[in-house]
């Protein structure tokens, strides 16, 4: 990754991660890695400094324009410290995964320090069977979900023994602009990133027209009748589509890479069409448990699309679309509920419907960053025009490691905001898939069961394609709420700014 990759201002799209970001529904992403040895911590942290020439953005932290008459630059931190960023957490004995889990309940939950560069890593010791783990987070500011995955490719290894990095040289160091300079600066950008948001719209426009021209208007009147739904009307509330209540409950799942193939090649469709056929059918049941029915309901799902080229790849920020996926809730079929899946996205991505979207993306860097700050400030969403947001991500099928450490389960975690209050994030590394679910803890307070309703959903559709089991790790999480907290680690050393559970 170089440094010439990098923007120095915010974008529209990043910026709005900062301006929308309440203490009650922080907007951070994240994951959660286990090793199965443990990582050396000075080693690690070594190696960490090493590698941060290759991570400019990393010892750079956000300072906001006067008056906000421009977007946040990225501005080197003179005082940056990698202390403050790459934290020691014990867990008491006897360390078991529920443990582990808690725990990360509390980590991901604050917001981070503004004053510093806008990540963290906990390196967490005292797991059963010698294993240790990391908790990472990283603003949304500052990636996405493809870029995050560049990224952990460039802090651990495709080795256990990777070769001694050659010398690395450090990225140069800007001076501080006088604040005349940044008050010309941020209004020069302003007018420039509007100028150019204007000349991206009309570019994508006539891309959509010339490709839209290419069908009759029979056609496209119907698939536009197909889409319009899940654009222009409202959602139908689910338990959880709710205000955020500042308390945040995460599930955990892990299933065999090869069976979701399997489906796939047996039933037809996509591996992303499996994921959201699993996850749509673990949703039905929750609901169903919580005493809401299902009949007529649909559930709508904001899918992320990348919207990065090759030569964009390792680029940081944000360069999504989204997919707006609907399907019944009362589909009991699982086979019936892939092939709906199926010909729905497939009518979303024939009609370019992430591409329409991305059209009022770029028209983001018309307005005045002023008024989107303001706008962000006072953002009050009562009714979503979504139930969940499920992105999934390509990783390497690959194993990583970190000081020798082999990474064995890489659980990934996005956050909810306003009234989604349920979020999925799914991963495929060395041949599994990770799925990372974050709830509202207040909302839906014993969230665990959707981990069992998720495997009972995987397995029908596995033994609807006839594919025999194949028997994938436990995870440990707490099944009721007593259980979490007599599992908690209480006498965990952590740093300041997490809050005690209640």
């Amino acid at each position: 990754m170089s440094q010439a990759l990098l923007n120095t201002r915010l974008s529209s799209l990043d910026a709005n991660f900062l301006y929308f970001e309440k203490k009650e529904a922080p907007l951070h992403i994240g994951s959660i890695h286990i090793y199965e040895g443990e990582i050396p911590f000075e080693a690690f942290v070594e190696n960490m400094v090493a590698k941060l020439p290759l991570l400019p953005r990393y010892t750079q932290k956000v300072r906001p324009a006067t008056l906000n008459l421009g977007h946040p630059t990225w501005e080197n931190d003179p005082d940056f410290d990698i202390h403050k960023h790459v934290f020691r957490l014990q867990l008491p004995a006897p360390g078991t995964d529920a443990q582990l889990h808690a725990l990360a309940e509390e980590v991901m939950l604050p917001m981070l320090d503004r004053s510093k560069a806008l990540w963290e890593l906990h390196m967490v010791y005292g797991l059963e069977g010698g294993r240790s783990a990391m908790l990472a987070k990283v603003h949304h500011a500052m990636i996405d979900g493809m870029s995050g995955i560049d990224l952990l490719k460039i802090i651990l290894d495709i080795s256990a023994d990777p070769k001694p990095l050659p010398p690395i040289e450090a990225p140069a160091f800007y001076p501080a602009v006088n604040p005349t300079e940044r008050f010309v600066e941020s209004l020069l950008d302003s007018t420039e990133e509007g100028a150019r948001s204007l000349f991206d719209f009309q570019k994508s426009l006539l891309n959509l027209a010339q490709s839209f021209l290419k069908e009759s208007p029979g056609d496209l009147m119907q698939r536009f009748g197909q889409v319009a739904p899940a654009i222009m009307t409202p959602v139908s509330g689910l338990s959880f589509n709710k205000p955020p209540s500042g308390k945040q409950k995460l599930v955990w799942a892990e299933y065999y890479f090869s069976q979701a193939r399997g489906i796939r090649a047996e039933l037809g469709g996509t591996v992303n069409d499996v994921v959201l056929t699993v996850l749509t059918g673990a949703i039905a049941r929750y609901v169903q448990s919580k005493g809401q029915k299902t009949a007529g309901r649909m559930l709508r799902i904001m899918a992320p699309v990348s919207m990065r080229q090759e030569g964009q790849r390792g680029a940081l920020g944000n360069l999504v679309s989204m997919l707006p996926v609907e399907i019944p809730l009362d589909l009991s079929d699982p086979v019936e509920r892939l092939h709906y899946v199926n010909a729905k996205t497939g009518t979303l991505k024939g009609a370019k419907v992430a591409e329409s979207l991305n059209l009022f993306t770029t028209l983001l860097g018309v307005v005045p960053p002023s008024i989107m700050a303001v706008m962000g400030s006072l953002a009050y969403t009562p009714l979503p025009s979504f139930n969940i947001v499920c992105t999934n991500v390509p990783g390497p099928q690959i194993p990583l490691y970190s000081q020798g450490q082999r990474m064995i389960s890489y659980y990934p975690y996005v956050p909810i905001a306003f009234a989604v209050g349920l979020s999925c994030a799914v991963v495929s590394y060395d041949q599994k898939i990770f799925f990372g679910i974050t709830l509202d803890g207040e909302h839906e307070p014993e969230p665990y069961s959707l981990k069992e309703y998720l495997d009972q959903s995987f397995a029908e559709l596995r033994q609807a394609a006839g594919l025999a089991p194949e028997v994938a790790k436990v995870v440990e999480t707490p099944v009721k709420k007593t259980r979490a907290r007599t599992s908690r680690p209480k006498e965990v050393q952590k740093p300041s700014g997490i809050p005690n559970r209640p």
